[in-house]
């Protein structure tokens, strides 16, 4: 408007670029437009209702604390107003992209399953491709046109009054989406939309040493976007249920193991079940007490994109019997005499 109206140029009015320039100069200065917000009708340059402000008498004050008109500009965008005003050049406006949302999900695995790698297939309800239209929207030779209220640019121009002043604002196209185009006849399965709500299963490869809290993502196997539009990601949660015998800290697994007393006191060998449940030996020194732990390298979790593994820990402890037959008892009581 003020290019418009520049008293240098034909066609230019000089009293309206007076009004222009005094109205970007109150709302663009941070002080001037607090003194107004605060005092209404008082502010440098204008007085509500007074001659000679610039605006041929308007009364500001209705703009203020619901007074008067009682105009609301909650929800005005002022950079587009200012660039509506000609104080700036209007920026590009690229069409807004249909992409569809990510989605995340919880998955519960085995301790068993992160000794390797392998695939999981996972039910989700999601909105999925359209299998009729293949995500265009359009019925079987049916021509995708230019839509016809933004002409193909995905943006529409919202004109706002407020009193006296008029401000327009870019919005994303109502009628398109913001795609820039429409089926000229819409796919009669999923309305032009492209997707559909439904049901698919997706197979994920879940990677060796996967952990409890780690996110993994599955590229485009989110949701579909609208009308062919580039598809959101999945993220997947992992979540590892509790083992009865083995527990796992890092990439360390941790385990108990009862021994009779005669075997604490005398020493022995005991056969032990890895994660994989093969046999292993464990050497047990004589006078081992309860509590003590032995180290047993490489049994652990496969590390987790990388090679090695971590180390399985074997704690004794030393199994109090319940029940005793008579030649149990009587044993005991022998060893008591000797002072065991």
């Amino acid at each position: 408007m003020a290019h418009q109206y520049h008293p240098d140029k034909k066609g230019g009015d000089e009293k309206k670029f007076k009004e222009i320039n005094e109205a970007y100069q109150i709302l663009s200065n941070k002080e001037k437009r607090a003194q107004y917000d605060q005092f209404g009708q008082v502010f440098e340059g204008a007085t509500a209702g007074g001659a000679g402000n610039g605006f041929g008498g308007f009364d500001f004050s209705s703009f203020a604390g619901g007074q008067g008109a009682g105009f609301d500009f909650s929800g005005l965008d002022f950079g587009d107003i200012f660039n509506g005003f000609g104080f700036g050049a209007r920026p590009q406006r690229k069409k807004p992209r249909n992409v569809g949302h990510d989605l995340e999900i919880d998955v519960q695995i085995d301790l068993k399953d992160t000794l390797k790698d392998f695939t999981k297939n996972i039910p989700i309800n999601k909105m999925a491709k359209c299998a009729r239209c293949n995500g265009t929207g359009a019925e079987a030779a049916s021509e995708i046109k230019e839509c016809f209220s933004c002409k193909g640019t995905g943006w529409v121009q919202q004109v706002k009054k407020f009193g006296p002043l008029t401000f327009s604002q870019d919005a994303v196209c109502p009628e398109c989406k913001g795609e820039g185009k429409i089926p000229q006849k819409p796919c009669n399965v999923c309305k032009g939309e492209g997707r559909l709500k439904q049901q698919e299963e997706i197979e994920v490869l879940i990677p060796t040493g996967v952990d409890t809290g780690q996110t993994l993502r599955v590229e485009g196997a989110g949701e579909a976007g609208k009308r062919g539009g580039q598809a959101g990601n999945l993220y997947i949660r992992i979540n590892i249920k509790p083992h009865p015998v083995f527990s796992r800290k890092g990439d360390d697994l941790f385990a108990v193991a009862d021994i009779p007393f005669s075997l604490a006191a005398m020493g022995g060998e005991i056969d032990l079940d890895t994660l994989e449940n093969k046999k292993i030996t464990l050497k047990v020194p004589t006078g081992s007490e309860s509590g003590k732990i032995f180290r047993i390298s490489g049994k652990g979790i496969p590390h987790f994109g990388g090679w090695g593994r971590g180390d399985l820990y074997v704690e004794l402890q030393i199994a109090t019997p319940k029940k005793l037959s008579k030649k149990q008892k009587d044993l005991l009581e022998e060893l008591k005499k000797e002072g065991l």
